[in-house]
């Protein structure tokens, strides 16, 4: 279809220009202009690793606290910590009047991405440190271990928002509600 074939051109056009935008000028369809700072992409990594270190470490003290095996862990820590960098994210967009359902969606495009890189890789740093997931939560091991594998999550993660964001995707559909 082509913007002047009658059908639809008013919707198509407006595709079409923020597609344009998006291949051509580096900004994304969702009102983000010009270079993404790393300090841009630093603040939202940080704002997803704040929802997922809360569910990480929630889930990581539970299953370690019950004497759940290292997979049941994971799998509680990895859930927990979607929801609440789910939770964060639409905490912010519901106090700019969005529904309930709109904010979740918000959330989804805002910060699956940046959750799930998270999860895999300080999840992967915690089975990689001798010992981590076998440490006690009075061992400072366990809190150790944790804290390297969240720093290594925010180092991988934030050039992958820096992009993401640069092509008006993750953080960059919750910006336009900030303002």
């Amino acid at each position: 279809m082509t913007p002047h074939d009658g059908h639809g051109s008013d919707q198509h056009t407006a595709v079409g220009h923020g597609e344009h935008e998006h291949h051509e000028g580096g900004h994304g369809a969702h009102g983000h202009a010009g270079p993404v700072s790393w300090a841009m992409a630093a603040q939202a990594t940080l704002h997803c690793l704040t929802g997922c270190a809360i569910g990480e470490v929630l889930g990581m003290v539970i299953g370690t606290a019950l004497g759940w095996s290292n997979m049941a862990t994971i799998v509680a820590a990895v859930i927990l910590a979607f929801v609440f960098g789910y939770a964060l994210t639409m905490r912010g967009v519901l106090k700019a009047g969005l529904s309930l359902r709109a904010a979740f969606g918000v959330a989804l495009a805002a910060d699956t991405v940046s959750i799930a890189v998270m999860e895999v890789l300080d999840n992967a740093s915690m089975m990689v440190i001798p010992g981590a997931m076998e440490a006690g939560l009075g061992d400072p091991l366990f809190w150790g271990a944790l804290a390297v594998a969240f720093a290594v999550a925010f180092v991988v993660t934030t050039p992958v928002n820096r992009w993401m964001i640069g092509q008006g995707r993750g953080h960059a559909v919750v910006h336009q509600y900030h303002h």
